[in-house]
């Protein structure tokens, strides 16, 4: 079983993330939760002092991104139930507009209409013009990071690939001095050494800046000496949350060990107790067909041809 859930710290000094208590779900077309569902994040208390950084664990749909998302502000909470450097991040949008706060995530892409979905930003403009022309930062940390993620600044945006993308959105998302660091699995396209550096920047930001930083990723090699905390996620609850020197297996250099066996007990688990592998209660019958009948699947510029009972379905 995880260790008991643990903060390990006694400081006075007043946490960069505070979590109290948050329970969330996402809302339906009405703006409550679909009936019968589960919170996707449910019950959850956590504090990170500045200084420190939180290795995010947990398996597929366990609730890492949306918990990222809910502390980025992207979603509505009580404004007590999360406080970033002291502040509501849904509330108080100067965290975002000052740079204080930064979240990394998901793919650089947007929707076109008439055209697809998750189409990759690309326009033919060099990276560096992209990169330099944004006001307010030092010449020096502007080179700096361009030279740790190895960004050539005459990359044309059309052309690039996907890890020479993600190496662009990696250098503007961390050009503002931050004081916390959201990072949602964002080296998934970058090359070992690619991967290497960065990290060793970001160390390098906590120690020298007292920069706090949540990193959720599925890729662990490397990182056993990286974090500062390890907080793991299993159906929406908050599982484990200690310093890292309180597992001996990260002590020995065995992270993934660690988490390859949190895991294993998950999934024994949620086939014991009926649930699907991300950890979600199967919807009955009766129930799928009461969902279909309270949410007709509608959303703009897409038919609902594969929500099963959809009044909306297609018929073939």
């Amino acid at each position: 079983m995880p260790p008991a859930i643990s903060d390990g710290s006694h400081s006075d000094v007043s946490p960069a993330v505070e979590v109290s208590n948050l329970t969330f779900s996402y809302p339906e077309l009405d703006g409550s939760p679909a009936p019968g569902s589960e919170p996707v994040v449910q019950d959850m208390s956590m504090q990170l002092l500045p200084g420190q950084r939180c290795l995010l664990i947990g398996a597929n749909g366990a609730g890492k991104s949306t918990l990222l998302r809910v502390l980025a502000g992207r979603h509505m909470v009580p404004s007590g139930s999360v406080r970033v450097l002291g502040q509501s991040p849904f509330h108080d949008t100067q965290l975002t507009a000052s740079g204080d706060m930064s979240y990394i995530g998901g793919s650089w892409d947007r929707d076109i209409a008439f055209a697809g979905y998750s189409v990759p930003l690309q326009g033919d403009f060099p990276a560096g013009q992209m990169i330099r022309n944004v006001p307010g930062i030092p010449a020096d940390r502007v080179e700096r990071l361009m030279k740790v993620l190895d960004v050539n600044p005459e990359w044309r945006m059309h052309q690039v690939s996907d890890g020479q993308r993600r190496r662009v959105q990696l250098c503007l998302g961390l050009l503002r001095p931050f004081k916390v660091l959201l990072l949602d699995e964002i080296t998934v396209d970058l090359d070992v050494l690619g991967r290497a550096d960065l990290f060793e920047f970001l160390r390098e930001e906590c120690e020298d800046r007292n920069v706090t930083i949540i990193y959720a990723t599925h890729i662990f090699d490397g990182l056993d000496d990286w974090p500062t905390h390890v907080m793991y996620l299993a159906r929406g609850k908050l599982q484990a949350f200690q310093p890292v020197e309180t597992f001996p297996q990260i002590r020995e250099g065995d992270l993934l060990g660690l988490v390859c066996g949190w895991l294993s007990k998950e999934r024994e688990f949620n086939k014991a107790d009926g649930r699907l592998p991300d950890g979600t209660k199967a919807v009955a019958a009766d129930q799928d067909l009461k969902l279909a009948s309270w949410n007709n699947g509608w959303a703009g510029g897409r038919l609902a041809s594969s929500i099963k009972h959809s009044s909306n379905a297609v018929l073939r």
